[in-house]
């Protein structure tokens, strides 16, 4: 299941690039990706999802991100790096689904083969302190961050 809905993050992460980038419409970006044929998605809906409410939410997740690494102005940020923060912010903050830890450890995983040498160490840096900041009920019997 692990490996499944991370090639889903890594189509969105791909995706949410390639907006930034060219501003084509989502579906037709997300369309393109999955015809390239790297990746075959057990459940589309779920990098659908990933998509689109990332760049529902993009201006909160964005001005997150910059609270938690004031020293990197967002648009200096690595676009790659940029595209993974976006989508494990969103997993933190709006998914019902994921565990705030997993959100941090699979946007890792990615960053470790998409980032950079310093990439994954960053990436948990904002993650973990947007999680800490905005996730702050622990569960008392697993000790791990839930959403509010």
């Amino acid at each position: 299941m692990a490996f499944k809905r991370r090639a889903s993050r890594i189509v969105a992460m791909k995706a949410l690039f390639a907006y930034e980038h060219h501003k084509e419409k989502v579906d037709k970006i997300f369309d393109f990706i999955l015809t390239d044929g790297d990746l075959k998605l057990d459940d589309p809906e779920f990098a659908k999802g990933l998509i689109k409410g990332t760049i529902k939410h993009q201006k909160d997740i964005l001005e997150k991100i910059q609270e938690m690494a004031p020293a990197w102005p967002v648009e200096k940020i690595a676009p790659v790096d940029r595209a993974i923060l976006e989508l494990g912010a969103f997993e933190i903050l709006f998914s019902k689904d994921v565990p705030p830890v997993v959100a941090i450890n699979e946007a890792i995983e990615v960053a470790k083969e998409f980032g950079d040498l310093n990439s994954a160490k960053f990436i948990n840096g904002v993650l973990s302190s947007i999680m800490t900041k905005h996730c702050t009920y622990r569960d008392p019997k697993t000790g791990e961050y839930l959403k509010k």
